[in-house]
Formats: C-alpha cells, sequence, structure tokens
C-alpha cells in the first residue's frame, strides 16, 4: 500500500526520514531514481539515513514503476521518495494508486519560480503538477509533517 510519494531533491536524509516514516507508519521506503542505483556514494549515504525498523529499496523510475505494478511491494506500508518533479509525474501517472504527492524540497534552479520556503519549480514543472491535480491527485507542500499542509494549487 503506498502511503506517500515524497519530492525531496536530497532523497532520505536524517530527521525527514524519521518524522514522514513514523507519521505516516511507513515500514519500506523505495527510493526512485536513475542515479542513485549506480552511485555508491549515493546509495550509502542514503542508507545512513535509513530508520532502523525499515526496509530501504532503491531502483531506478521504471523498475520502482514494474516493482510497484507487479504487486510484489504491496505487503509494505510504502513510503516513495523521488528527487525532481518529474519523476513524481512519472510515477504517478504509471501507478494510479499513488493519490498524494508531498513537495517537500525543491532547489532552486535558473528559471525557477519560489512558490513556498523550500519550493522552487520551473514553468515545465507547474505544468507536471497542474496535470497531476487534474487527475485528481492531492499535492501538498510541507517539509515535516508538523508544518501546517499547503495545497500546491493555493501556492501558486
Amino acid at each position: 500500500m503506498i502511503k506517500l510519494l515524497r519530492v525531496d531533491h536530497r532523497l532520505l536524509h536524517g530527521q525527514v526520514a524519521f518524522s514522514w516514516t513514523q507519521y505516516i507508519g511507513a515500514d519500506c521506503i523505495l527510493i526512485a531514481n536513475d542515479d542513485v542505483p549506480n552511485d555508491e556514494l549515493r546509495k550509502t549515504t542514503i542508507k545512513l539515513a535509513k530508520p532502523p525498523a525499515v526496509k530501504l529499496v532503491i531502483k531506478n523510475i521504471d523498475d520502482a514503476i514494474e516493482a510497484i505494478k507487479s504487486g510484489v511491494t504491496d505487503k509494505y506500508k510504502l513510503f516513495i521518495v523521488v528527487e525532481s518533479v518529474t519523476d513524481a509525474w512519472r510515477l504517478a501517472t504509471a501507478v494510479p494508486d499513488i493519490t498524494s504527492i508531498n513537495l517537500g524540497g525543491i532547489k532552486a534552479k535558473e528559471g525557477s519560480r519560489n512558490i513556498s520556503k523550500a519550493i522552487n519549480v520551473l514553468p515545465e514543472e507547474i505544468s507536471l503538477l497542474e496535470e497531476l491535480t487534474q487527475a485528481g491527485k492531492e499535492i501538498e507542500i510541507r517539509q515535516v509533517p508538523g508544518d501546517r499542509k499547503q495545497l500546491f494549487s493555493e501556492a501558486l
């Protein structure tokens, strides 16, 4: 069961890993990213941030979609973390069970627009997020569970 899909350019890190995992009751974290599976340093860093009693799986986007669709993840309360809006869009459009997307941290890039304290989106990312909203996905902005939930549509 997919509990949450989070977009965070840092992927998995310290307090966020613990606070979100506890808050949503996740027992498995899926890092879906096309670069990390081939980057030993990033994999090691992510493994260090994992809460002790939680399973960690690192897959590229296509393999993550395939695993979710195959049912192999059904036995877990799954917390999916991706690095970008594009990756979230790829997952959410391929997997109907993803109903909620959390924007937690997107760093500023040239041409991006700041819509919240830690959220900077490019025009094409805004279009992807609007498409997901129109498809019925809830997109909310919150760095940690204790923050006030703000809908993406309200931030524009």
